[in-house]
């Protein structure tokens, strides 16, 4: 690290610095890049080591001090605002010469819990692996087709080295951004952002911008660059079901005693049907059109469904004929997980005293996460079952037939800004200018990330500009980021940092 201080101490010296137009800008992110790649995979390498769950207030800390050391290092002084019990949100500026405009760049520190054991590596000792996937160490030169393996590689700790690389090789070329730039990084967007809104309300002041560019999330399975203009919201269900008060043995009770696994089962397949079509009643009613510009958009996107049903080996895809960019664009509900028994070697002749299931449900506008848990409710009370929200005792499970224990996530609301505002116009052509080859753009992320938060009352237009790799492991074990698309992400954010108006 050493060398990559030295260097930024060099390039951040007080410079006068012109307008570039985007192709300039993409042109001397490239330059710069090629001449100090090893300094910036030293930085994420470095970033990437510390531990940086939400829950984990001590190394959370660490993350926010690093950042706000990376931002040192490049004379920019960090505002760290803070509520108690909560990961900081750092805020940092860069004023343009001039402008009258502010954009808010946003990416989150934190990341997703880990299974160690499912790691080629430990999950916060970063590995750079070539395309064979065999660790690599002191070469000459790095491959683009390499990768960083590490829990947050690409969600989202890549995202902000490479913004700040683009800074890097914009000043060291003595190109100005042409807007005001306002850097947003968030230390709990993987526990569901939950302190976000406090954030955004009690320091309105310090967060104001005009709009806001939220750099998460994977590039097109063609591997081009994709802007998206929506994110679907997210809400979760922990849901449990109960049969006999004590394990039974299956030969002298079974066929009498309900078994709460079959009961888990046969519930699921009422709630979905295996084309993932949600059969909930009234599940679709809110589910609001697409315009005439996201149907054309729509249209034009490239469809990666064939490469990609021979890129994970699968012998069919759900959606009744319905294309992947066009499902996105749909609820869904995803069974995370499903818990009861044993099976293998423990597997034994009994029936269990409970079934639990995991579910998470992606929503689009105009859904919310409380229209939606009524009608999930409403639907358990028309089949029977008894809603409880905490452990029922004997006599509550005695006195009805299904009973069934419901837990909430807090979830949030899906956002869409609109296409044809100018300003998103400007960074599809930004963006193209500086790629020389058109962004994929959709109307909505298929992810969750909280838009709405950001668009706020004021409706503010909020655009996804993400960088990482699709086949990236993301939420998974041996997430990684691989090279170019870190090289692609520098380019383009140069690109806007030159050329938003």
């Amino acid at each position: 690290m050493k060398s990559v201080v030295a260097l930024l101490l060099l390039v951040f010296v007080p410079i006068v610095a012109s307008a570039a137009t985007p192709r300039e800008a993409a042109q001397a992110a490239r330059t710069w890049r090629t001449a100090h790649e090893r300094e910036i995979v030293a930085e994420l390498t470095s970033l990437l080591a510390l531990p940086n769950l939400a829950s984990d207030a001590t190394n959370i800390e660490r993350n926010a001090q690093a950042i706000v050391a990376m931002l040192a290092r490049r004379g920019i002084t960090a505002n760290v605002l803070r509520i108690d019990g909560v990961p900081p949100l750092i805020v940092a500026d860069v004023n343009a010469p001039h402008a009258t405009t502010t954009i808010g760049f946003y990416a989150h520190y934190d990341g997703q819990p880990v299974d160690a054991t499912q790691w080629r590596n430990a999950p916060w000792q970063p590995v750079l692996r070539d395309a064979n996937g065999h660790d690599v160490a002191n070469a000459d030169k790095l491959d683009p087709e390499w990768r960083v393996y590490a829990r947050s590689a690409s969600d989202d700790k890549g995202s902000i080295v490479g913004m700040l690389a683009a800074l890097d090789a914009l000043r060291a070329a003595k190109l100005a951004p042409s807007v005001n730039l306002k850097f947003v990084f968030e230390g709990e967007e993987e526990a569901g952002s939950p302190n976000l809104g406090r954030y955004l309300a009690e320091h309105a002041r310090e967060l104001a911008v005009d709009a806001w560019m939220i750099c998460d999330g994977p590039v097109h399975q063609s591997r081009r660059m994709q802007v998206l203009f929506g994110a679907r919201g997210t809400t979760d269900l922990e849901l449990t079901v109960y049969g006999p008060a004590r394990p039974l043995h299956s030969g002298h009770y079974g066929n009498w005693a309900p078994n709460p696994i079959v009961m888990l089962a046969e519930l699921l397949a009422q709630m979905r049907d295996s084309d993932g079509r949600i059969l909930i009643p009234g599940f679709y009613d809110d589910v609001r059109p697409l315009t005439d510009v996201e149907k054309e958009a729509l249209a034009r996107a490239p469809n990666p469904d064939d490469q990609l049903r021979a890129e994970l080996a699968l012998g069919r895809t759900e959606g009744d004929g319905k294309k992947l960019n066009e499902l996105v664009l749909q609820p869904a509900l995803n069974l995370r997980g499903f818990v009861a028994g044993h099976v293998g070697a423990q597997a034994s002749n009994t029936i269990v005293t409970d079934a639990s299931a995991s579910i998470d449900f992606r929503l689009v506008p105009d859904e919310t996460p409380e229209s939606v848990r009524a009608r999930v409710e409403q639907f358990l009370v028309s089949k029977g079952w008894f809603l409880v929200r905490d452990t029922p005792d004997a006599a509550t499970r005695a006195a009805h037939p299904r009973v069934v224990k419901l837990a909430w996530g807090a979830g949030y609301p899906p956002a869409r800004t609109a296409m044809d505002l100018p300003l998103s116009r400007r960074v599809l052509d930004v963006i193209a200018a500086g790629r020389g080859e058109a962004p994929v753009a959709l109307p909505t992320i298929g992810g969750s990330v909280p838009m709405y938060l950001f668009q706020g009352a004021a409706h503010k237009p909020a655009i996804v500009i993400p960088i990482a790799n699709h086949d990236n492991n993301q939420h998974a074990a041996n997430e990684n980021l691989r090279l170019q698309n870190l090289w692609d992400g520098i380019e383009v954010y140069a690109s806007l940092f030159a050329g938003l108006r």
